[in-house]
């Protein structure tokens, strides 16, 4: 691969792989940001944001520039939301919402060429630099690096997390636990027995046919650390949004402690 996918990498070492949300960002900045702040990939959120393809796919652009993995959470599972972020830069697709190995077999046919799916073919790839490639070169290339992430976010979603695991083409399984949580109602509830019970499901099913652990919506750091402990790779660190929050009221309350004279 032309442009290396660096979150794909982190992962068949062992290593794990960090990846920064962007839902409030409007510039290309923010993916050398992220990388220097020292996470692997970028989590372009379009199910939970109001960006369009066009700043998607700029921002996806911007991450291959300065070698920071574009992944793209896509808000749907037809295929035109996959191939046309992949088509103009993303390296990796999280679909939101599998449930089943049906669904999961479908976003795989909507990220990966033939043989192993049924994307449309584009023409010259970013991925790529845009360099002359004959198809027969690319396809295996890109079908190698492309990213195939599921979220698994209902209790029959993990139920399901062995026959989701064993779809071929797809790569991680990504708890989404804060729906999780809301459907298992108890919204917010990450120590509970029954989220602890998911992830080892989710990791046994991962160790069993190959892939990768993933999970977001928890960033407690002690929480994360437990939850590391017990397998998970791929891991959505945080956001924007977040991060600027935090930044900014650790700032004001230092500012608001500051008494003044007189």
């Amino acid at each position: 691969m032309d442009i290396p996918n660096h979150a794909r990498r982190r992962l068949a070492a062992g290593e794990l792989a960090l990846g920064m949300g962007v839902r409030q960002a409007r510039t290309v900045d923010i993916a050398t940001i992220a990388k220097t702040s020292g996470f692997d990939w970028l989590f372009i959120d379009m199910e939970h944001s109001s960006m369009d393809v066009d700043l998607a796919s700029q921002l996806a652009m911007a991450s291959l520039a300065v070698g920071i993995t574009p992944i793209v959470r896509v808000p749907g599972h037809e295929h035109y939301h996959a191939s046309r972020l992949l088509d103009n830069g993303a390296q990796g697709i999280v679909a939101p919402h599998v449930d089943t190995p049906e669904e999961a077999a479908r976003i795989v046919s909507a990220c990966r060429y033939p043989p192993l799916g049924h994307r449309s073919l584009a023409g010259a790839q970013p991925q790529l630099g845009f360099r002359a490639a004959s198809m027969a070169e690319a396809l295996p290339l890109i079908n190698a690096e492309t990213l195939v992430v599921v979220m698994l976010e209902t209790p029959k979603a993990i139920a399901n997390a062995d026959a989701i695991a064993r779809v071929p083409g797809v790569d991680v399984l990504l708890i989404g636990t804060n729906d999780l949580c809301a459907e298992m109602g108890m919204p917010g509830r990450f120590t509970d027995p029954k989220v602890e019970d998911a992830y080892r499901t989710v990791v046994a099913a991962c160790a069993k046919q190959g892939k990768h652990p993933g999970m977001g919506g928890v960033y407690e750091p002690k929480l994360m650390e437990k939850y590391i402990g017990m397998g998970m790779r791929f891991i959505l660190s945080g956001s924007d949004l977040s991060f600027l929050m935090a930044g900014a009221r650790a700032r004001a309350d230092v500012l608001r402690a500051i008494k003044i004279a007189g």
